[in-house]
Order: C-alpha cells, then sequence, then structure tokens
C-alpha cells in the first residue's frame, strides 16, 4: 500500500517549485521529489501536478512517499573520534576511507553505521540510509562533520546549510600557485556528461561559490584556505580544477599521480578544518577545529622540504 502523506504549504513557500517546496517539507532530495512528480505522484486537490508548478501558500499537498531504500547502515569496525557531543548534535572527525552514509556503490564503512554501532543516537529525519545526516564529507575528504542526534537539531541544521549560514572552512593543498593568491569562483556545477560519480563545471548546473586564499606557497604546491557559501558536491575539486590547479593526489580531477605517489598520498589532500553554526537548541554560536591527519601532515611536510622531486 502507498505511504501518502499530506502537507499544508506554509506561506512562507508560497510560490516556490513543486520540487524544492516538497523537498523543504519532507527532507527528501529535489531530485527524488522530481521523481515522485514525474510519476504523478505528488496532488493538489487530487488532480496531479508538475515538478515544475508552483505551490500556493495553503494548498494542501498530497505526495506519494518513496518506499526506503533497502541499505541498512553498516557496523563501523572504524576509528570514529567525537569532537563533541550533547542531546542535539555530535560533531565527528571524519577520517579518511569513510563514507558519510550507507550506499548501494560504496562497501566500506560509514559515519552513520559507526555512530550506531558505537551506541550514539541519531535523528529519525532525514530518508532511511542517512538519518540524522545533515551535510556529507566525501569518502576521500576528513575533518570536521555535524549529525543531528535529535529531529529538531536535525530541521534546524538543514535550514542553516539552506540558507547559508554555516561556516564550512577547508584547507587543500592544490598543484602549482593560483594568482590572484585569493578570490573566488562562482562557476555552476553538474554532473560530468556521461559520468555519473564525476561533476564539472557547466552551464546548467547549480551555483556554486568558493572563496579561496592561499596560506603557504612552494615549489610544487600552494596550501589553500577555502570557505564554501555554498555546498555542492566535490565543490572544491571542481573549482580547484576549474582554476587549473587541482588538489594534490585527485587524478579524477586531473591532478598529477606521481606527484601523490610521490608524496605517499592515497587520496586527495583536503581536509574540513573548521565548522562553525548556530547551536540548533540553544541558538549560541558553536566551532568546532580539526587538525591534519597523519597522512595529510607527511604529505604537506615532503613538499615544505621539496623531496618529493
Amino acid at each position: 500500500m502507498a505511504d501518502i502523506r499530506v502537507y499544508p504549504v506554509p506561506d512562507g513557500l508560497a510560490g516556490m517549485r513543486v520540487d524544492m517546496a516538497v523537498a523543504r517539507m519532507t527532507g527528501l532530495s529535489r531530485s527524488a521529489v522530481a521523481r515522485i512528480a514525474d510519476a504523478g505522484g505528488v496532488l493538489v486537490a487530487g488532480r496531479p501536478v508538475a515538478k515544475s508548478d508552483r505551490v500556493g501558500g495553503g494548498e494542501i499537498l498530497e505526495v506519494e512517499m518513496p518506499e526506503p531504500v533497502r541499505v541498512v547502515p553498516r557496523a563501523g569496525g572504524a576509528e570514529l573520534a567525537l569532537l563533541y557531543e550533547d542531546d542535539d548534535i555530535v560533531v565527528v572527525d571524519k577520517p579518511f576511507g569513510l563514507a558519510a552514509h550507507p550506499s548501494l556503490n560504496f562497501e566500506g564503512a560509514d559515519v552513520l553505521g559507526t555512530l550506531l554501532d558505537m551506541g550514539v543516537r541519531v535523528a529519525k529525519s532525514g530518508p532511511a540510509e542517512r538519518k540524522g545526516i545533515v551535510h556529507r564529507l566525501d569518502v576521500g575528504t576528513s575533518g570536521c562533520m555535524v549529525v543531528a542526534k535529535s529531529d529538531i537539531a536535525y530541521s534546524v541544521l538543514k535550514q542553516a546549510f539552506r540558507d547559508r549560514t554555516v561556516d564550512k572552512t577547508y584547507h587543500a593543498l592544490v598543484q602549482g600557485h593560483p594568482d590572484p593568491l585569493r578570490g573566488t569562483v562562482e562557476a555552476p556545477i553538474g554532473r560530468a556528461p556521461g559520468r555519473q560519480w564525476k561533476m564539472a563545471v557547466r552551464e546548467d548546473g547549480r551555483a556554486s561559490v568558493t572563496h579561496y586564499e592561499t596560506i603557504e606557497a612552494m615549489a610544487g604546491g600552494t596550501l589553500l584556505d577555502v570557505r564554501l557559501e555554498t555546498g555542492r558536491t566535490h565543490q572544491i575539486r571542481v573549482h580547484m580544477a576549474a582554476l587549473g590547479h587541482p588538489c594534490v593526489g585527485d587524478p579524477i580531477y586531473g591532478a598529477d599521480p606521481t606527484l601523490a605517489a610521490r608524496l605517499g598520498l592515497e587520496r586527495q589532500w583536503l581536509h574540513a578544518v573548521r565548522l562553525g553554526f548556530a547551536h540548533p537548541g540553544t541558538g549560541e554560536p558553536v566551532s568546532f577545529a580539526s587538525e591534519y591527519p597523519e597522512d595529510l601532515s607527511v604529505a604537506l611536510e615532503t613538499m615544505r622540504k621539496g623531496v618529493f622531486r
């Protein structure tokens, strides 16, 4: 039997596209809502509406929810340091090689499964395979990541990420030397043609804004402080590659694999060093920091010494 849920449209969403409005109200991704609408699963007054139609304040939407994805959080078996925990949130120091949540295309451990294996409660909100997950880091990216433990925290944090009020700061070691030393990349990002898991700068992509500033220039590359205004998949990796300065150790986006080998790197040099936001329970500003893991520290020091040549 289909799971039909009813959602009154708040005035604040009046005039918004159906796919965007339903995504905000349900926690589903916009692409998932688009598929539901295309199949006739979003109705107003009993009539299907298109994903591009506009909603009106006070309208009642009926949404045929998708069946939960048949993926269960995997028991971790991975080390996961907790930077902070209270009744609303847990902030983890995600290591390289750990996914944010389970997926059909990744066989390793994940943050969600590891937290559950550790006995940490997570929010019930969100799609089945990523409950409590309000943002993600790539498997090959390490650093600060927050997970919601309460449903209220999930809703507040998701909105904060949408409103771009979260401070997301990364350090990236890139090939070459960006000119100017500091700048902003504003380039839309979408799926690379014919490559399901690769992204690219595309005119029809989603608006994406990345700010960068040089921390240290070395003979073989540059250490950058990078702040994300938006949060697209692979955003830093795509934008740095678009500048002609891919992250060291990222051959998917054009980095020299021989340089990574000389530095002893098995992944892209990219680390989420700071994460700041208004605490979803108290409203007070909180900030968390993560130190470089050993593989990134060793690679950076090797480049500084120039012994990689």
